[in-house]
């Protein structure tokens, strides 16, 4: 099984963190293709938005939040990439 980084980068922003990681995975454990996790926090370690597919084969893609975490549709990386920044614009403002 092979996999290849697509991106890997952690920033730290006025008291937030974000993380981003995209492997290209062929793994049975990621129908989709990728292993990923979109993740945007406090320094302090609290979650404001995050979207993975850790365990994509048994729970699928999750939107998770403070409160909440859901099951949502994957529609590509890309998209999935421009939702999260979107996301975290309109939680910054």
């Amino acid at each position: 099984m092979g996999a290849r980084v697509i991106r890997d980068l952690t920033n730290t922003f006025e008291g937030y963190v974000g993380r981003q990681t995209i492997i290209e995975a062929d793994d049975p454990a990621y129908p989709s293709g990728y292993k990923y996790s979109l993740h945007f926090g406090t320094l302090d370690g609290d979650t404001i938005l995050r979207y993975d597919n850790s365990h994509e084969d048994t729970k699928g893609h999750e939107r998770h939040t403070a409160d909440e975490v859901e099951e949502i549709e994957f529609p590509g990386t890309i998209e999935l990439l421009d939702r999260f920044e979107e996301e975290v614009t309109e939680r910054r403002q």
